[in-house]
């Protein structure tokens, strides 16, 4: 699975919270062309989703998820399924390239469209260039604080930011929770 380049979304879970954040940095090629993008989306039936890849792609990509969500009255495992399988066979949708994550309060998901949806089963999971950085920061603070879900999420992304050049610190931040 090919790390894509250009944005970073990290989903932390912790006490009953789950918190998604993504920088808002879009390049084209090796310039800066938006510093304030949101790359992440609080949904309908309490679900949250991020996109890396490029914003059209994204944009379809959030449309027919949410349409397979509203089909499925909010399952999101069973949305996912029929996402990625529409996304892996339709001749227009297998050209996307994009990765995202989805979460609610009982699952995180990564969904690409080499047919993958993978259920997490850390308490973060993160997309994008700056993904192993937001990780490892995220897996630190999970270990070392007892900070709260956005809160982790939020400094992951800084902490990315600083050492990927694809990544800002312009954070969007959603989050739900009980």
């Amino acid at each position: 699975m090919e790390m894509l380049k250009g944005t970073t979304v990290v989903c932390v879970r912790r006490g009953g919270r789950v918190a998604m954040a993504g920088d808002g940095q879009v390049t084209l090629g090796a310039q800066v062309v938006k510093t304030r993008a949101r790359k992440v989306r609080r949904l309908k039936w309490d679900v949250l989703a991020g996109f890396a890849g490029s914003t059209a792609d994204a944009m379809t990509l959030f449309e027919r998820f949410e349409r397979a969500l509203d089909a499925h009255k909010g399952d999101v495992l069973r949305a996912s399924v029929e996402l990625v399988k529409e996304w892996r066979t339709d001749r227009v949708l297998r050209r996307l390239e994009a990765m995202m994550l989805v979460a609610d309060l009982d699952r995180t998901l990564l969904l690409s469209g080499a047919g993958d949806v993978l259920e997490m089963e850390e308490m973060c999971a993160s997309i994008g260039s700056g993904s192993g950085y937001a990780l490892a920061a995220a897996r630190a603070l999970l270990e070392g604080t007892d900070w709260d879900a956005p809160a982790v999420a939020r400094r992951s992304l800084e902490i990315a930011a600083e050492i990927c050049i694809y990544t800002n610190s312009n954070v969007t931040l959603e989050e739900i929770g009980r």
